[in-house]
Formats: structure tokens, C-alpha cells, sequence
């Protein structure tokens, strides 16, 4: 990414195959290529420039480094929230059985099947003791096999779905949901479609059809840009 303008060049790709199909038996695979097999530029948002400039100095990255690393973001992990007095916290859905428990409580968690973080940290907090009292066997410490590059599947569990919970997006929607979700917002505002196909990395600009089903007022965008280029074309008065 080039700070002045803005400019982010994508030229490579990362995939994380299963370790059968890896070529050296290990876990990420750079390829030399991204999506589509071509590298494309696109410009970024100033204030989004401005974040990740300010993230690469904390961090002291290189021009070789990893924006996010796996290693950054475990390095101090969050501090489990403070539990909340369960009096005020209400009542869970009802259950098959119609019954509903109190929410951060091990009945919400186990009987209930509540998952919110309340009910969960309830039920966190007695595992913790159990095993402080000896009777449970602490699970031992399990290392990721990763040279750096973040895991699909613990940024799903430990960034992603704690996003959306926090969000209040309930269940978490996926993750590539985001980049149909951007380019229909962009076509909605009146984006040029080949300006679309190349943020996107496509080949042809017939695939981004389907995201012309955008949002409801996108026809009157439509209308608006027409008026836009109508007013233009209007002679001026003498």
C-alpha cells in the first residue's frame, strides 16, 4: 500500500490448504498470484489509510512484515468481562419444555443452551474452579501451526463471531458475506461496474450480476445520476 495515494496493490494470495496438499507439508501457502491470477490496484478510504499507517508504526513493521500477525494478536489476550449481577439480567428463551432460567447462570448454560456472555462466563468461571480444586484435569496448552499467518478458523471463533455478538448480529453472518455486501453498496451508490470488477478481482463483468439485486433504493440512484448527467448537459444561458 502506497500511504500518499492511497493505493493498495494486491499481487499475491495465501491459502490454507490441509497438510496433504501443501507442497512442503506445512500449513499456509503463499501463492504468487491472488484471486483471478492477475494483481489489481484499488484505492482505500483515507480514514482506513490513515488506521493501518498508525498500526504499522506501533507494531514497527517492516515492508516485509505481516500487517496482522497471529503472534500480535495473542499476545495479550483479553481479559474475560467482569460477571454481572445474574438479579438483573432476566430470564433465557423458553426451552422445548417451555421452562426459562436465569441468564448467568449454569442452568441458562446447560439446560437453557443460552450462549450470550453472560451464561458463558458463568459457566467458564465454575469450569476454572474445578479445576483450581483439582477435580477436573486442565486441558494442556495447544500450539497453532502457523509461520505468522492467522488461521481461518480462530479468526472466525476469537475475532469474527465476538464482532458480531458485539454488534449485535445474531447468528453471525459469514465472513464473505462482506464482499458481496461492498460491492452491492458500491453498485447502489452509482460505482462504475468495471470499477467494481476490478476491486473484486474479476475476470468478467458478467459475474457481478449477481449483485445487482441490490437495495431498495437503488433505482432511485439511478434516477439521480441520470439527473446529474442531464444537468450537465444543459446549455447555459446567454
Amino acid at each position: 500500500m502506497h500511504p500518499a495515494s492511497g493505493i493498495l496493490t494486491v499481487s499475491r494470495g495465501v491459502v490454507e490448504p490441509q497438510p496433504q496438499f501443501h507442497p512442503t507439508v506445512g500449513r499456509f501457502f503463499v501463492k504468487p498470484y491472488p484471486r483471478g491470477r492477475r494483481s489489481r490496484r484499488f484505492k482505500l478510504g483515507p480514514q482506513l489509510v490513515s488506521a493501518l499507517v498508525s498500526h504499522a508504526e506501533v507494531q514497527r513493521l517492516a515492508p516485509d512484515d505481516l500487517l496482522f500477525s497471529f503472534d500480535h494478536l495473542t499476545a495479550d489476550p483479553p481479559a474475560p468481562p467482569p460477571l454481572a449481577c445474574v438479579d438483573s439480567l432476566g430470564l433465557t428463551e423458553p426451552n422445548v419444555r417451555g421452562r426459562r432460567d436465569q441468564h448467568g447462570t449454569l442452568s441458562a448454560y446447560t439446560a437453557g443452551r443460552c450462549r450470550c456472555m453472560h451464561c458463558r462466563g458463568a459457566f467458564a468461571a465454575y469450569r476454572a474452579e474445578r479445576r483450581v480444586t483439582g477435580l477436573d484435569s486442565p486441558r494442556g496448552t495447544r500450539a497453532r501451526d502457523t509461520d505468522g499467518h492467522i488461521p481461518r478458523d480462530w479468526f472466525g471463533r476469537m475475532v469474527w463471531a465476538p464482532a458480531c455478538e458485539a454488534a449485535g448480529i445474531d447468528p453471525p453472518v459469514r465472513l464473505h458475506v462482506l464482499r458481496h455486501s461492498n460491492a452491492s453498496w458500491l453498485l447502489a451508490g452509482g460505482a462504475d461496474l468495471q470499477v467494481v470488477k476490478e476491486r473484486l478481482g474479476h475476470r468478467s463483468i458478467a459475474t457481478i450480476e449477481k449483485y445487482l439485486h441490490t437495495l431498495p433504493e437503488a433505482d432511485e440512484t439511478a434516477l439521480a445520476a441520470l439527473d446529474r448527467v442531464r444537468s450537465r448537459a444543459k446549455p447555459r444561458a446567454v
